[in-house]
């Protein structure tokens, strides 16, 4: 799925910066933190939104990934991977939230055009993403979360394959294959709605 590389951010930080910063964060310095929240926040907040279709829900569970990092700064390893570090912990606190609230099969695609930074806020907004855009937001919110996680870790988020399997908690070859899947997907629906739009047009046309 060539056109989603469109959205990709490009994940890197320096290893030297990073390793300072992860050094910094098990001495227990303050500013290492707010160094790493301002590196990822955004990014995180991007990925929670997508993944729970709810934008209230995202930030509660963003606001406990951080404190998840607060509380477990001292104990990372020296050699801790920020990114893959955070998205895991957002991950699994997505999935908890979605077990302990049987929320999964209750979402629906009046939520589907969220974007990063929220919702439109006015019809303004709403004309300034692309068709393509609304489409792809709108088929990707239809995947089954295991297929949306990879999508947006890898295709969004730049995460290497090898990363996006660690924050999935999956082989490499099972990372391979889930997204090779997702892709399929994800075409098909986007596909689907051709046919669907242009079913429409013709019955306008007559």
């Amino acid at each position: 799925m060539s056109r989603f590389r469109g959205f990709a951010v490009i994940y890197f930080m320096e290893r030297e910066r990073e390793f300072a910063l992860v050094s910094r964060l098990r001495a227990g310095d303050v500013t290492a933190f707010d160094d790493v929240f301002d590196a990822f926040n955004y990014r995180l907040l991007n990925f929670l939104t997508r993944m729970a279709k709810n934008r209230s829900v995202a930030e509660d569970l963003l606001e406990e990934t951080w404190l998840r990092l607060v509380s477990r700064g001292e104990d990372l390893n020296a050699d801790t991977r920020l990114g893959p570090w955070l998205f895991t912990v957002a991950r699994n606190l997505y999935f908890s939230h979605c077990r302990n609230r049987a929320r999964e099969q209750s979402y629906t695609a009046d939520l589907t055009l969220l974007w990063p930074g929220g919702l439109p806020q006015s019809p303004l907004d709403m004309a300034s993403l692309s068709e393509f855009e609304q489409r792809l937001e709108a088929a990707l919110a239809l995947l089954p979360p295991k297929y949306r996680e990879v999508l947006l870790l890898v295709g969004v988020e730049g995460l290497r394959p090898l990363e996006a399997a660690l924050v999935c908690g999956i082989s490499p070859e099972s990372l391979r294959q889930r997204l090779s899947r997702a892709r399929q997907l994800i075409s098909r629906l986007l596909a689907g709605q051709d046919a669907y739009r242009e079913t429409v047009r013709g019955k306008v046309s007559l």
